[in-house]
């Protein structure tokens, strides 16, 4: 057996496992609390920039 093909099944074990331990609810709060984070980012830099203009 090649060490190669060890660190690939073990790559592939690792993200199985991982994978399994993800539910569907986890997945979709990150991406609301991704897509809350950007717009607070963004309107955040508009507002800074619109008070240094002035």
């Amino acid at each position: 057996m090649k060490s190669n093909d060890i660190r690939v099944g073990t790559l592939g074990g690792t993200l199985c496992s991982i994978w399994a331990s993800f539910s569907l609810g986890d997945l979709v709060q990150t991406a609301l609390m991704a897509v809350v984070g950007t717009v607070v980012s963004y309107v955040t830099s508009r507002l800074l920039g619109r008070m240094r203009k002035k």
